[in-house]
Formats: structure tokens, sequence, C-alpha cells
């Protein structure tokens, strides 16, 4: 195999990732919001408090435990995912290795490039950041969290690499 590539992506990405898991972290706290709505409206029908013994521990557990994942996600995952994240561009193809557990190593070579675009959402706005993206016929490919002017300039290298390559045909 090839020598891996060496272009990392901006180091902003690790706060965009955090602030992206941090949001949609959340979403592991539905089960214990869920069962304490649950629990308040059956035990306020009985007459008793929500807080009896065993739905309090049930409700505690699950609210620990959901605690515990998103802070852990959220402080581990975007530093090992911006570690494990590299590239690079020459003038025959685009090489892409990411992968936290299992490695992917993926190679688009420049002559099935159709277009490239540059995409950046609210999070990667608010840190300068910009995802370039890169359609074949078959799919499109992601290099994420580049600064503005990186992923620009990347998206006009690529494009003027695939016209060069199409007037060589």
């Amino acid at each position: 195999m090839n020598q891996e590539p060496s272009t990392r992506i901006h180091k902003n990405a690790i706060k965009a990732w955090t602030v992206n898991t941090l949001l949609f972290g959340l979403l592991w706290f539905i089960p214990a919001a869920f069962y304490f709505g649950i629990a308040i409206s059956h035990n306020i029908g009985k007459g008793t408090p929500w807080y009896n013994g065993v739905d309090w521990v049930l409700f505690s557990s699950l609210f620990l435990i959901a605690l515990i994942i998103y802070i852990a996600i959220a402080a581990v995952m975007p530093k090992l995912r911006w570690q494990r994240w590299k590239y690079d561009v020459s003038d025959k193809e685009i090489d892409m290795l990411r992968g936290i557990i299992i490695k992917k190593r993926t190679l688009v070579p420049i002559n099935r490039v159709q277009h490239v675009d540059t995409r950046q959402g609210p999070v990667y706005r608010k840190f300068k950041l910009a995802s370039v993206t890169i359609s074949t016929a078959a799919t499109t490919h992601e290099i994420p969290a580049l600064d503005n002017e990186t992923a620009d300039e990347l998206r006009n290298t690529i494009s003027t690499l695939v016209r060069k390559v199409e007037g060589d045909v």
C-alpha cells in the first residue's frame, strides 16, 4: 500500500466536533426523561410522590449512565477522530484516511471526479471551517473541517486537476 496521507484537517475540528457531539448527545437523555415523565404521571395518578424508591433508583441510573456516556464521548471522540483524519491530493488521486477503530482509506482517481463543492453548516461557520465534498458517478466523499481558505484552495485545486485531466483525454 502507498504511504499514508500526511495532511491533517484543521485543529478547530476538535472544537466543532465537540459542540456537535454535545448537541446531538442530548439524545442520550431521552430514555431517562421519558421514564421520568412516565414515573411522575404514574405516581401522581396513584396519589404517591414521584420519587418513590424504585422509580428514583431507575431514573437516577438511566440519567447517570447517559451522563457518563455523554461526557466520555464528548471528551474523547472529537480529538481521537481528528488524530485519525488525514488526506492528500496529487495529480492522479485524492487519498483520504480516517477511522477510529476501523481504518478506512479511500483513493479517488482525479479522472473520476465529476464535481467538487464546499459545505459549511452553522457549527462549522462558528469555527470558520468548511468541508470539501468530492462527487464521483458512484458516491460523494468528504474532507471535513478545513479552514475556509484551505477549503476554497483545495476545491479550486481539485477542479483545476480535473479540467487538466479532461483536457488530456
